[in-house]
């Protein structure tokens, strides 16, 4: 991992995007890692668009400003590439993570995505909704963020969503937000 890694996250209110950035950053924090976790909102309102942000260091941290040159963009909600520019600032090496079930070359197509640059597509809205029932494609996205990131183990990830969501789901919950996140994480594809 680079000294500090950036990760912004687009999604729309109600997908679990903000709450996907701040379980990552719990993971981080609990591995010994500097971290910050926050989110930016338009109208808070569900189905409104949003961004959401994690820093991730091996020092501590002392910038509080957006992500203006991510290394990761985690895409929650495919449709938002029609409207704003998620590739904005990203790095030349810049990894993007898309919720869809779109074939990553088309995706990268669609992103204009750079050479060096890599696109991972994971069909997370159907793991969701197999695994809990519900459009809530956050779990799986951490799952595929950590996989092309390394950031943390899948064991980890899964140790952290277990004690985040713990405190507020039914087992049940908790257990297919679990499998979202261990199938997030292995079906991702690259192109």
């Amino acid at each position: 991992m680079a000294e500090t890694l950036e990760i912004r996250w687009h999604g729309r209110g109600g997908q679990g995007t903000v709450t996907a950035a701040k379980v990552l950053a719990d993971t981080c924090l609990s591995g010994g890692r500097y971290v910050q976790a926050f989110p930016e909102y338009g109208p808070e309102r569900s189905g409104a668009p949003l961004r959401a942000y994690n820093r991730v260091s091996q020092k501590e941290l002392r910038m509080h400003c957006p992500v203006l040159h991510p290394q990761v963009v985690s895409v929650v909600d495919a449709t938002l590439i029609d409207s704003i520019n998620v590739a904005e600032g990203a790095t030349e090496d810049a990894i993007f993570v898309v919720n869809t079930s779109k074939d990553p070359k088309e995706i990268r197509a669609k992103l204009n995505a750079k050479q060096g640059q890599k696109v991972f597509t994971v069909d997370a809205t159907k793991i969701a909704m197999e695994c809990i029932g519900r459009a809530l494609p956050n779990s799986p996205m951490l799952g595929a963020v950590c996989k092309v990131t390394g950031i943390v183990t899948l064991e980890h990830l899964l140790e952290d969503v277990g004690k985040s969501f713990g405190k507020k789901f039914s087992q049940k919950i908790i257990d297919g937000n679990l499998e979202a996140a261990r199938r997030g994480y292995e079906e991702g594809k690259e192109g």
